[in-house]
């Protein structure tokens, strides 16, 4: 069964490199969120296998999202996407339960390894 996963990133061109790359490697992706508050709407409503998280995004940023997310499903398997030089808050998402990180820009092999390596 393909697994489901769930796309936020403020930017519309990163999301559609993601998904590309996702679809086209068997993986579904079953929704898109802008800003973290939407994915936490988002994750509440479609249940996905995993969530791909930018850090930095208005409204709410990668790190409260995830902080949230995790809060109603401690399981919950996020993996945060971040710009170089965004160190100090790759280690705070790591601390604050994700999964893998990848850096952008998005190398298809990284972003494959990565979900590979969490969901399968």
């Amino acid at each position: 069964m393909a697994k489901n996963i769930l796309i936020c990133d403020d930017a519309a061109f990163m999301r559609m490199m993601i998904k590309d790359i996702l679809t086209k490697n068997g993986y579904n992706v079953v929704g898109e969120a802008e800003n973290g508050k939407i994915a936490v709407e988002k994750y509440s409503e479609l249940s996905p296998d995993l969530v791909l998280l930018d850090i930095t995004m208005p409204e709410m940023d990668g790190i409260g999202a995830l902080k949230a997310i995790k809060e109603k499903d401690p399981n919950a398997c996020v993996i945060m996407c971040s710009a170089m030089g965004q160190q100090a808050m790759v280690i705070e998402a790591i601390q604050s339960g994700a999964k893998d990180f990848i850096v952008k820009p998005f190398q298809a092999e990284r972003v494959l390894e990565a979900v590979k390596k969490v969901i399968g």
